[in-house]
Order: C-alpha cells, then sequence, then structure tokens
C-alpha cells in the first residue's frame, strides 16, 4: 500500500490545511502513535476528530472519511512525561479504508487518495474572491477580537482553498461547524458558504453593538446616580445625619450584642453585618442581606417562658376546658411534674389520632395556655414541598425562612407548643418527601442542630412541645410514628355530648353572647343530638347551639318548646335512613372513617339469571373480596348452589366511600338471610373479617364501632371474640347498656340467629 499513513485521533479539535495547532499529549498510545509517524513517516499523520464528540469509545464507523494530513513541527518532552507538539496542517485527503496496524492492535492506520479538484473558471473564481475579502474586512471593523494583520496573510495565499481556510480558523465557529468546513474539500463551496456564514455573524456583531450601546447609556445613568448619591451621603455627612443604612448597621450590632448564642454563629453575623455595612446602596444585595440580618436577629435564640410547677393545677385547668381527654392531660402533667425535679427531661411528642371535632387542636391551644407558653399551628395537609418547614436558600429570589423558624419569631420563644396539624395527608413526589424534613425537626436526636436554609444555622428546637394531629393511623408514615406518643381521641357517646354542651359549650356560648338567662334541658340536648347531629365529635353541636341561642336572644326567649326547634333549625335529620328496618336480607353492619365509627344498612337480594354478582354502594377492593369470600364459604359449607341466581350486594349511604374487611360478617350473615328467608333484627349489628372456613377473625376500631351502635339505638353487637381485650377502652355505659356478643365462629351466629 503506498499512501498510507498513521492516524491519530483528536477528540473536538479540527486542524485545517495551512493551520498551525500547538497540543500536549500525555496518555501512552498517543506517544506511541506520534514516535511512530516521526521515525516512519517523514513526521507525518492523519489528524481526524471523531463525528460524534461524545462517543467514548468511536468505532471506525464514527471516523470521517475526509481527514486532513498534518506534520509535526516540533516535538518536546516535557518534565511531567507529557509531549508538547506543534502540528502543521498540510492538505485535505479522502480516507479510503482504515485498519490496525500490524505491530500494534491499538494503532490506526488508514489508506488514503489525494483529492483531485475540477478546474474553475478564473472570472468567477476572482469574483468570489472579492467579494469574499471585502465581507470579511467588513466583518473585522465591527469585531474588536480580531486583528487586521488576517488581511495581510490571506493576500499572501495563491488559491481559493488556502483564503477559505485561513478565514475558517480564525472565525469563532464551534466543532461542528468548523469540521462540516474540514470536510468539504471544494474551495468554491466553502467560499459560498462562508459569505453566508461571514454576513450572519455581522449581523450578530451588529446586534451586540447595539446592546453594548443601550447598556452603556444605563450604565453611565447609574453612575450618574450613584455620583449623586455620594454628594448627597457627603453633604449630610458634613451635617452630621447618617444615612438609613448606618443606622441599621448600627442596629443590627447593638442586636448583635445581646444575643447570648455560640461564639461561632456570633462571628458568622457579624462577618454579615459587616459585609452589608460595606455593599453599595444600589446594589440588589443589599435588600438580600438586610432581610437575611433582619430575621436571624429577630430569632428566639435564648429566650424562654417559664413553666408552672404544679402538675395538679394544670390537671385542674385543663379539665376546667376539656371534657374527658385524660391520657393527654395525665401526660402534660407528668411531664411538668419531672420536669420540676429533672429540668433537662426530654420534651416529650404527642400525636393525637381521632376524627375530626373530637378536641385535638382545642387541647393543644388549653396546654399552651396552662403551660405559660405560646402557641403556633402548622397545617402540613397536602404538603409536598419540603421547603415549606425548612426554608429556601437565600440565593433564591424571594427566599424565606420555613414556617417552622416563622412560628418561633412570631412566638418570641424558643419553647412554645407547636401544633402540626394532618400528618396524615402529606404528600410525596419531585418537590421532595416533607415527612422526612418533618422528621429531622421532631426527632429530639436530631432537632437540637435543626438548620433552616435560609438560616444556615443551627436552632436549638429540643425545648419546644411538638403536638402533632391526624385522622388515620394508617396514613401516618411509619418514620413518624416510631418517633411519637400516640394517643387516640375516640367518638364521644350521647351522654359524653350531652356533659360537654352543658359543661362547656353552653357556658361558653352564654359568656361569648352575654347572655345567662337562656337555659337548655338534658331532654332538649338530647334531641338536638340525636335529630340535628351526625358526627363524632362536637363541632355540628357547637354550631346547632350557638344558633338556638342566637334564635331564642332574638325572640327574647329563655325556654324553648318543642315546636321551637323546628322553627329554627328546620325539621329534624333522619338519623335512621341508613339502618335495617329488619326485613329479610338486610343486616346492620359497622364501620370506621375520618369522621369516627357509623352504623350502616348492607341489603342483599337474590334473582334468576346466570350467577351474576353485583356489588354497589361506593365500595373498594377489599370489599368486594369479603363479598367473593361469603359466597365461596356458604357454597362450600352449606352446599347452597347460587349458579343461577344473580346476586346483589348493596351498601346503603353510597356518597361515602367503603373499604376494609370488617364488613365480611355483615355480608355472611345478610346472604344467609336472603338464603334462608329469614328476617335479622333491626336492633343487631355485625362487625367481623371472615376467613374462607368461616372463622371470624380481629378488627380495628371497635371502641369508634360500639360507640356508633350505641349512638343509632343498637342493643345487641356481635364483634369477633379476639377483640375482648380491646372492650376495656370502650365506655362502662355502653358495655352495660348493650349486648355484646363476642364469637370465633360462623357456626356459632348461625346457630343463634337462623335454627
Amino acid at each position: 500500500m503506498n499512501n498510507v499513513i498513521p492516524v491519530i485521533l483528536l477528540k473536538e479539535l479540527i486542524i485545517l490545511p495551512n493551520q498551525e495547532i500547538k497540543i500536549e499529549l500525555n496518555n501512552k498510545l498517543s506517544k506511541l502513535i506520534i514516535k511512530n509517524a516521526w521515525d516512519n513517516f517523514d513526521s507525518r499523520l492523519l489528524v481526524v476528530s471523531p463525528i460524534d464528540a461524545k462517543e467514548e469509545e468511536p468505532s471506525i464507523d464514527d471516523l470521517p472519511r475526509v481527514g486532513v494530513i498534518a506534520k509535526i513541527k516540533n516535538k518536546l518532552q516535557l518534565p511531567s512525561g507529557n509531549i508538547r507538539l506543534t502540528l502543521r496542517g498540510l492538505k485535505r485527503v479522502i480516507v479510503s479504508n482504515y485498519f490496525v496496524s500490524s505491530w500494534n492492535e491499538n494503532i490506526l492506520n488508514c489508506e488514503f487518495q489525494e483529492i483531485e479538484l475540477p478546474k474553475f473558471a478564473v472570472s468567477e473564481e476572482n469574483a468570489l474572491k472579492r467579494k469574499l475579502i471585502a465581507t470579511l474586512k467588513e466583518y473585522i471593523d465591527l469585531a474588536d477580537n480580531v486583528s487586521n494583520s488576517i488581511l495581510a496573510t490571506i493576500n499572501k495565499a495563491k488559491s481559493m482553498g488556502a483564503i477559505t481556510d485561513i478565514i475558517t480558523s480564525f472565525l469563532p465557529f464551534n466543532f461542528e461547524k468548523k469540521s462540516e468546513y474540514m470536510q468539504n474539500y471544494n474551495p468554491l463551496n466553502r467560499a459560498v458558504n462562508l459569505l453566508n456564514d461571514l454576513r450572519e455573524e455581522i449581523a450578530i456583531l451588529k446586534i451586540d453593538e447595539k446592546l453594548d450601546d443601550q447598556v452603556r447609556e444605563v450604565l453611565e445613568a447609574n453612575q450618574k446616580e450613584y455620583i449623586l448619591k455620594e454628594k448627597i451621603k457627603a453633604i449630610k455627612s458634613e451635617l452630621g445625619e447618617k444615612s438609613f443604612q448606618e443606622l441599621d448597621t448600627e442596629n443590627f450590632k447593638s442586636k448583635l450584642a445581646t444575643l447570648k448564642i455560640a461564639g461561632a454563629i456570633k462571628t458568622k453575623i457579624a462577618a454579615e453585618i459587616e459585609k452589608y455595612s460595606l455593599t453599595n446602596e444600589s446594589s440588589p444585595d443589599l435588600s438580600v442581606l438586610r432581610n437575611y440580618l433582619d430575621w436571624v436577629l429577630s430569632l428566639p435564640w435564648h429566650k424562654v417562658s417559664k413553666d408552672p410547677k404544679d402538675a395538679d393545677a394544670i390537671m385542674q385547668k385543663l379539665d376546667a376546658t376539656h371534657y374527658g381527654l385524660k391520657e393527654i392531660k395525665e401526660r402534660i402533667s407528668e411531664y411538668i411534674a419531672v420536669k420540676g425535679k429533672c429540668p433537662n427531661i426530654q420534651t416529650p411528642i404527642i400525636c393525637l389520632i381521632g376524627p375530626p371535632g373530637v378536641g385535638k387542636t382545642s387541647i393543644a391551644m388549653a396546654i399552651a395556655a396552662v403551660l405559660n407558653r405560646q402557641f403556633y399551628k402548622i397545617s402540613v395537609g397536602g404538603l409536598n414541598d419540603s421547603t415549606e418547614l425548612i426554608g429556601s436558600r437565600r440565593t433564591y429570589l424571594g427566599a424565606n425562612p420555613g414556617k417552622i423558624i416563622q412560628g418561633l419569631r412570631k412566638c418570641g420563644t424558643k419553647n412554645p407548643v407547636i401544633l402540626i396539624d394532618e400528618v396524615d395527608k402529606m404528600t410525596k413526589n419531585y418537590h421532595g418527601d416533607p415527612a422526612s424534613t418533618l422528621l429531622e425537626i421532631i426527632d429530639p436526636v436530631q432537632n437540637k442542630y435543626f438548620t433552616d436554609n435560609y438560616i444556615e444555622e443551627p436552632f436549638d428546637l429540643s425545648e419546644v412541645l411538638f403536638i402533632l394531629t391526624a385522622n388515620y393511623w394508617e396514613n401516618i408514615p411509619e418514620t413518624i410514628l416510631d418517633r411519637v406518643e400516640v394517643m387516640e381521641l375516640n367518638s364521644y357517646t350521647i351522654f359524653e355530648k350531652k356533659d360537654i354542651a352543658q359543661k362547656y359549650l353552653l357556658p361558653k356560648i352564654y359568656q361569648e353572647y352575654g347572655l345567662s338567662t337562656i337555659k337548655l334541658t338534658d331532654k332538649q340536648i338530647y334531641h338536638l343530638i340525636l335529630n340535628y347531629t351526625r358526627e363524632a365529635g362536637v363541632r355540628e353541636l357547637e354550631r346547632i347551639l350557638e344558633k338556638i341561642v342566637r334564635k331564642m336572644a332574638i325572640a327574647g326567649q329563655n325556654r324553648l318548646t318543642e315546636k321551637d326547634f323546628v322553627k329554627y333549625l328546620g325539621n329534624p335529620k333522619s338519623q335512621n335512613s341508613y339502618l335495617s328496618t329488619g326485613n329479610i336480607g338486610e343486616v346492620n353492619t359497622l364501620g370506621v372513617n375520618g369522621y369516627g365509627g357509623f352504623c350502616s344498612k348492607l341489603e342483599v337480594t337474590l334473582s334468576d339469571g346466570d350467577g351474576k354478582i353485583y356489588i354497589t354502594g361506593s365500595v373498594g377492593n377489599v370489599m368486594e373480596e369479603s363479598v367473593l369470600v361469603a359466597i365461596s364459604y356458604i357454597k362450600s359449607e352449606y352446599k347452597i348452589s347460587l349458579d343461577k341466581k344473580n346476586l346483589h350486594v348493596h351498601f346503603l349511604d353510597a356518597a361515602s366511600k367503603k373499604n376494609g374487611p370488617s364488613a365480611g360478617l355483615s355480608i355472611l350473615v345478610a346472604l344467609m338471610s336472603i338464603i334462608k328467608k329469614k328476617k335479622v333484627a333491626k336492633n343487631i349489628a355485625f362487625t367481623g373479617e371472615i376467613s374462607l372456613r368461616g372463622e371470624i377473625l380481629e378488627i380495628g376500631g371497635l371502641k369508634e364501632k360500639l360507640i356508633a351502635a350505641y349512638n343509632n339505638g343498637v342493643s345487641t353487637v356481635y364483634i369477633p371474640k379476639a377483640n375482648i381485650p380491646a372492650l376495656e377502652e370502650v365506655p362502662s355505659i355502653i358495655k352495660d347498656k348493650m349486648t355484646i356478643c363476642p364469637i370465633s365462629d360462623f357456626k356459632e351466629l348461625y346457630t343463634k340467629i337462623f335454627k
């Protein structure tokens, strides 16, 4: 092979004919290629760059078919072991074949062909040359970074090819554009392309020049404004007046001197104050620095409110404002009692779980009041951005601290009561994981060194009393549950609601409206609870009582009659519209949702058909599975075929979503009722998960369900035997007035009801 030469790959580097470049090589393979070219090929080699510069290990197919033969003009061995080369491009050639060297498989050689150009018309070439040089002169006049000496170099060039290569080498083209010019071996085509590219560069330079003029005008105006401000400052100085910036600086230094904080933090803040004092008044950083210093110096780094020491008095005060809630009241009393003996005791983290209206938020506010602490509430329901809690970096536009730091500044102490509401409704997405951030805030191991992104310095949260609230156990992140003391606030019975109304709600309402002569009897309050409310807590009851009191005050009444209820509140809400009427295929089932326990009717019908099953009433997958389990049990245990019957199972109160395995027993009873054509008493309710063998399995929320059954007039409830220990939490009045029947197998129930 005659036209054979070694190949060197230079990524993102193009060399053109008549161009010299200096490079430094440090890898062994490149050094070997250079030595081979120097010793065996008259210091010549083919320089190419892979078409895809991002390809780490390019193949032969990634190499261009046009390359430039370059000569090594100078080679210098550096003390570091690198080789510094000066390469000069000689000519373009067409590569006909790339192949591996016979003596080293890592070295690439190529076989090339000389390029034969067609003869060009002299007149056409001269015309292009004149146009190209004229356009180049216009470009040089506009470009500040290009020397006129380039024109002298071009005038010495003898061919159009040399002229186009010289121009291409100094124009600010990117790698792809220069690669196109390198591979285009027709000089006239290159000249035409250069004319177009030069015109585009000229247009860009003219726009840049226009923008520079505009910027210059703005800068001159700013400079003028700056000079005037400096003169005003000098005049004020002569008069003995101080600028706002100087006054702010003195104020910040005065605040810093009174802060009891760590030395490192104090040094950092002092440096920020110094930076603020030296910042130009027209700088946008001035307001950023001022806002930061205002925040960091306003935080209660060492301010605490003193807790009372009498634990019994705390208990009495909480009893005076809230009914029941014994567990949390005792926990706060214990905390104060132990803290009196051990001041460094760890602050508890309490999580109150229960339906709306049972007093989660109000008891937290009451705790803050009896402890003489400030109260601050943060709602995290629907929160998906962690920066809401821990702030944004102050480099961001409109940055501010997170809600925790905002709350501490508003409270003015480092030991407030902070209520974090609806922790079961936090969401996680690409904005971040608020649950993980919240863990850093409440965890006593971590929160002593809590660092807000905006403040950038650790702030001790260990003295904050965090109280979390939620409606659902299962939606609270496990990492949060692991760190908190969980206390359940359950639904109230009608008797508890009556006591709350008489002892707490009505006195509060009378005081608010300035009334004392209006009276409601226990019987009338029971009537309101049973006929005008459907809730686990007392929020709706409070609203109704307020409405009644307002109406009575306007009418000048001190007493209510039965007719007044309809007159003031409208017709009663039917409490039993969703309960069984005692027909065949109807039973009462018990469940729990975000509003506490509920008692609802379940209906089943059978009709002639081909074995289809319909399940309606806004039910979930688990409920549908319970229906299938009940059908399978009946078929296998009682040998009853439903293949020629269509079965429809409907759960009333269809607007409410229902899901969970605890309706399995109710479904099975309703199915057996329709099959046996035997009624189930309307004052009986059922709860329990069933297995394919008829076992009645443990369920959750027993207390809530029994309270709901009691409030709805149910007298007998069948529950799983495994739930007997949970009966200890059920109010005594319910256990005394209701018949609770624990069972472990459906056959026990079948014997009692269907035989």
